[in-house]
């Protein structure tokens, strides 16, 4: 049985935004540069959720495990940076039911803020086109701290920031770094099971709950505690 919230907090990537037609894209542009083979859209989608840094490590390797040449990730990660900086926003869209989702949570009173590994100068114009930025009081990027989902920290600085104890917070995620994360912060944590689990299904991580859509989260939380 979850406790009523005072506090949601929700990733972005898997979460909020599929994200993947702009990353994918970025990935084969970068490859064509560099002279190499193009990766397809849903080894993509398998190997996003670390940040683009680890997105690009893997696209050179054509793997989730294991690391690329350094020099060869040197030439190649300032290029998926130029590219995705130009393509954040163009072909990523949101969710199904997350606007619905969004409104629902708010005007039921509920205070929203976003936690996410994508790097600020990402995740800030993605939130404002895609039209959502204004839902959150606030908002930890991937380089806000020095530490990063599954790391606690991100979660903690949130809830202090909003002055809200951990244990009245909520993690609204889709991946096992959401999970371990929340966990170790002494969050509850819903999941959704559409995001980017490197095709693990987020189940089996074990956590609190798991809808199909946020627009379902108001109802799950009218039963709360």
């Amino acid at each position: 049985m979850l406790k009523k919230p005072k506090l949601i907090l929700i990733d972005v990537d898997g979460t909020l935004v599929d994200s993947v037609p702009d990353l994918a894209f970025c990935v084969n542009e970068m490859m064509k540069r560099l002279g190499m083979p193009e990766r397809s859209e849903p080894d993509i989608r398998n190997w996003v959720g670390n940040g683009v840094e680890r997105l690009t490590r893997r696209a050179l390797i054509g793997q989730l495990d294991g690391e690329p040449d350094e020099a060869l990730f040197r030439k190649a990660y300032p290029i998926f940076l130029e590219l995705y900086a130009e393509n954040t926003s163009t072909r990523s869209v949101l969710s199904p039911g997350i606007r619905e989702g969004l409104n629902r949570l708010r005007d039921a009173g509920y205070v929203l803020g976003s936690v996410t590994n994508k790097a600020s100068q990402f995740t800030v114009p993605l939130l404002k086109d895609l039209g959502i930025y204004d839902d959150f009081a606030v908002v930890v990027a991937g380089d806000t701290l020095d530490k990063k989902k599954p790391d606690p920290a991100p979660l903690l600085y949130a809830a202090e920031r909003m002055g809200v104890h951990p244990a009245d917070c909520l993690m609204i995620g889709d991946s096992i770094n959401d999970v371990t994360a929340a966990r170790a912060a002494g969050f509850q944590i819903v999941c959704m099971p559409y995001g980017y689990n490197h095709g693990n299904d987020i189940r089996d991580a074990n956590p609190d709950a798991v809808i199909d859509s946020l627009a379902h989260l108001d109802t799950l939380l009218s039963k709360a505690a």
